[in-house]
């Protein structure tokens, strides 16, 4: 009889603690997933903020005469196919990060390009519209990569919580699943190229 009772202690006090670490591990897989989910709104926020900026920018160049087509029609292009890549931080996967990143980082390319292209129009160079958007986007860049860099930092803790054994087997069982880190937007070393050739302009 005793052995009963005492088998049945340990099984209780067992239950107890199975019970408390799967508590234990659902509340902190869900308090580092909101961080992760707050992290990615700033992410959200500073890419807004430069798709406006680069719509204000690309209507004051538009009043420059003669002034690239291709190159303005680069940068809407490339913003509209950015802005077309939505994600949800709950369930984000390596590809769609690829696929966010990808369009980001056309976009900051084609943007590149115009910038380099204002070189050519002293009229914009002087356009005080033009040099505070240019002040604004070159801070929101900043921004930018610092909302990125947190975000990281966001998913280190989760994914070390979620991914390491003994809670890998929870994380299963709670549909916890890792996340993807932000890596460098593709051809972010690579130098814009330019071409000079000022017989090439569309009127």
């Amino acid at each position: 009889m005793k052995k009963w009772i005492i088998a049945l202690i340990v099984l209780v006090v067992i239950g107890f603690g199975l019970y408390n670490w799967a508590v234990g591990f659902n509340n902190t897989a869900i308090s580092l997933n909101e961080n992760v989910a707050q992290s990615w709104g700033n992410v959200q926020t500073a890419y807004q903020r430069r798709n406006d900026l680069i719509g204000n920018l690309v209507n004051t160049v538009k009043g420059a005469a003669d002034f690239e087509r291709n190159t303005l029609t680069d940068v809407i292009e490339a913003r509209a196919k950015a802005t077309s890549v939505n994600i949800n931080p709950e369930n984000i996967s390596a590809e769609q990060l690829q696929e966010f990143n990808q369009a980001q980082g056309g976009l900051s390319s084609a943007l590149s390009r115009l910038l380099v292209s204002v070189e050519r129009y002293p009229e914009l160079k002087a356009n005080q519209n033009f040099l505070k958007l240019q002040d604004e986007l070159t801070s929101t860049e900043n921004t930018i990569q610092t909302a990125r860099i947190r975000y990281n930092e966001a998913i280190n803790p989760y994914n070390n919580h979620v991914k390491r054994f003994p809670n890998s087997i929870l994380a299963g069982i709670f549909d916890f699943e890792g996340k993807p880190y932000f890596d460098a937007e593709t051809g972010a070393d690579q130098p814009v190229e330019v071409d000079f050739n000022f017989d090439d302009k569309e009127s």
